[in-house]
């Protein structure tokens, strides 16, 4: 005997011919649970009779004050649920397959069903009638089957239904429909997809195939907004009191309802910068009745960035019963900070070298303004120093093994950097010293990827600034020693004149009277103690550098004894709004023109690219990619020249990633368009050479 205010706990597991009915009732302060496990902890399997003897799985008759929560229900040939003159009855988390659904009856009150699942049925997944009033459907996945009755939602002579915030799918049967004396319903957020398997027409079966009906009879007081249907299946949108409507503002015309309605294929993604996005995503009405906090799966609503938030409210709530979770991280620019430098200590217990064939763990999260969660990669200006031997640096996700990947690589006793752009793992990144001799690093923040902050924009190659042009510069004359440029990025070479927060660019030392190292930080601050580029005289040098804007400008500051000229070419801006979003890959090696590769077409074999040649690389693997975040490796050269990378199918353009001597082994960071799934790389210069890439993420659509 259960008594109010007591739980019954169901364990794990099938509990075949095990139907239960309620006939007792708890109290509104003390009711009734049934309650199985907690998602993701097994289920709790209740299955009303057996095909010869079928009953429902639950019958609440009568009773008042009861909870059902985490349950999977199954019965044939029979309703799952039956709810005879119930009274405040609730339903959360429960899942229902195999018989005719959840049938709500004879006068049953404030029956809800939150957050549940209906599929494969002999009939509607809910029928609500015999005059019960305030039944709340809220958050469900209605899937009910292609039975001799495969309607999403029936509500018959039930006034004052709420069917919110459902996703509606059924094969050519109507989606939600309310008839007789059912006034005063509100029907917002759900989506509805009536068509067959959800991707194909009814034929024949899309005049049954309407997705929201209500007869003449049920208009009274029922509010009907913020749904979206979907026209696939060929069958009518609406029917209001008894008239088809096929298209939105047809419908808000007539009836005054829908004003935010939309009709459009729920199965719409992303697709590209031109490509409309689903008006599912952040465009419900937050203060609907019977929101729940979270959607069917207990996730909070999301802001998806690359959509406008157009609903109530917080304006981020989707429509149906999921959040929408398809987009990956932003990037919020910081710095330039030092994170890391293995001689001051600065990110390390002591001040010492890494060690031949060592690793340095380096925290990232919580340190410089980074968050101490939630950050999903880092980008960071890394700097090898006093190198005993030559070799190269992997920097990778903590807790990995240093894959065949490189980020820089040196000659004994240079110094050379790298932007890099690595995942985070437990907090950390890696730094793995793959050379016979001890060398020290140093790491600069340039900023980091979460869930919030600004949107890439791939852009370019586009030249901004060439001191010797000039370009960007006032006239043609080197930056002075110790002297510092001043340039306005925003407003050119398809910039934006507002908004931007951070730009990236491929910066290139060349004509260098003596050594030293360049620093672009935000214009109006102060020149940090960081570096992006370090040179020998008379040595052209580039790196990859993203830095934050103010004032619409950047600076470069020469911290050498000797004049320079600069060049940078654009890669890419941020702004908070876009379509692109940053997802981690690798490292890992996709092209290696010293090895035999493969292809769907067949083996690739190995090659070096010659003189003026182009060489094309498939990235294709991904869809809707708009750019790639590589390092590419040029070794071998047997003329000195410089590599350029740019969206397939474009013209080379006057734009430089990578410049090297004859014989060099030299890397760069490279952010680069993708065209047709694919990049391609110039060779400037008299003499074939070898290319390495590797990926390190993805900015996709």
């Amino acid at each position: 005997m259960v008594l109010p205010g007591q739980t019954v706990e169901i364990a794990a597991g099938g509990y075949v011919d095990n139907a239960v009915t309620v006939t007792r009732s708890g109290t509104a302060e003390a009711p009734i649970t049934f309650r199985g496990p907690a998602r993701n902890h097994g289920n709790a399997n209740l299955t009303g009779g057996a095909p010869n003897a079928p009953t429902s799985a639950i019958v609440v008759k009568g009773a008042e004050h009861i909870r059902f929560e985490n349950l999977s229900l199954g019965s044939y040939f029979r309703p799952v649920v039956v709810v005879d003159g119930g009274h405040d009855v609730s339903f959360t988390g429960v899942q229902g397959s195999g018989g005719s659904g959840v049938h709500i009856t004879n006068g049953s009150d404030r029956v809800v069903f939150a957050a549940g699942s209906l599929h494969h049925l002999g009939g509607p997944a809910f029928r609500v009638d015999g005059g019960s009033t305030g039944t709340v459907l809220t958050t469900n996945l209605v899937t009910p089957g292609s039975s001799a009755d495969g309607t999403g939602i029936v509500v018959e002579d039930a006034p004052n239904t709420v069917v919110v915030a459902n996703s509606v799918q059924t094969e050519c049967f109507p989606g939600i429909v309310l008839n007789g004396a059912s006034g005063g319903a509100v029907v917002e957020n759900n989506t509805v997809n009536t068509a067959q398997s959800a991707t194909r027409a009814c034929g024949a079966s899309a005049a049954r195939a309407t997705g929201i009906a209500v007869a003449q009879s049920a208009t009274g007081g029922t509010r009907a907004d913020y749904n979206l249907v979907d026209p696939t299946s060929g069958g009518g949108a609406y029917s209001w009191a008894g008239a088809p409507y096929a298209d939105q503002p047809a419908f808000t015309a007539a009836s005054g309802q829908g004003a935010h309605d939309f009709i459009e294929p729920t199965t719409l993604a992303r697709r590209g910068p031109d490509q409309p996005v689903s008006h599912m995503i952040d465009s419900a009405d937050e203060a609907a009745p019977g929101m729940l906090a979270t959607d069917n799966w207990g996730t909070a609503a999301t802001d998806d960035p690359t959509v406008p938030n157009t609903g109530t409210g917080s304006g981020v709530r989707d429509r149906g019963a999921y959040e929408s979770l398809n987009f990956g991280s932003l990037f919020t620019a910081a710095g330039p900070a030092r994170l890391l430098d293995t001689r001051a200590p600065i990110g390390v217990p002591s001040a010492q070298a890494v060690p031949a064939y060592g690793t340095v763990d380096l925290q990232v999260a919580g340190v410089a303004g980074i968050p101490a969660s939630g950050v999903t990669a880092v980008t960071m200006n890394v700097t090898v120093t006093d190198p005993e031997q030559e070799g190269h640096l992997t920097v990778y996700p903590h807790g990995y093994v240093a894959p065949t990947a490189s980020n820089l690589n040196w000659a004994a006793g240079r110094t050379i950097p790298n932007q890099v752009t690595v995942a985070v793992e437990d907090g950390k990144v890696s730094f793995y010293n793959h050379s016979g001799g001890t060398v020290h690093l140093i790491a600069d923040l340039a900023g980091y990827y979460g869930p919030k902050g600004d949107l890439f924009h791939p852009q370019g190659p586009a030249r901004l600034l060439d001191t010797r042009a000039p370009i960007g510069a006032p006239s043609a004359q080197a930056v002075p020693a110790y002297g510092t440029i001043d340039l306005p990025v925003t407003g050119v070479a398809g910039i934006p004149a507002s908004g931007v927060t951070a730009v990236t660019m491929n910066v290139t030392v060349t004509d260098p009277q003596q050594e030293g190292h360049l620093t672009v930080y935000p214009h109006g601050d102060a020149a940090p103690t960081a570096s992006n580029l370090n040179w020998p005289a008379g040595r052209t040098i580039a790196n990859l550098v993203t830095v934050p804007v103010k004032d619409g400008k950047v600076s470069f500051h020469n911290a050498s004894g000797g004049t320079v000229h600069l060049i940078a070419d654009l890669a890419g801006y941020y702004a908070a709004e876009g379509r692109l979003t940053y997802y981690t890959a690798g490292p890992s090696r996709i092209m290696d023109t010293r090895e035999v590769g493969h292809s769907e077409a067949g083996d690739r074999p190995a090659g070096a690219v010659a003189a003026w040649g182009t060489l094309d690389v498939d990235v294709s693997g991904v869809p809707n990619l708009g750019a790639a975040v590589l390092n590419v490796t040029v070794t071998g050269p047997g003329a000195e020249g410089h590599l350029t990378a740019y969206p397939h199918g474009d013209a080379a353009p006057n734009a430089s990633n990578l410049n090297f001597l004859s014989g060099e082994t030299i890397a760069n960071q490279v952010v680069v368009p993708v065209k047709d799934g694919r990049i391609s790389f110039y060779n400037a210069s008299d003499a074939p050479v070898h290319v390495v890439v590797d990926i390190f993420g993805l900015q996709v659509y």
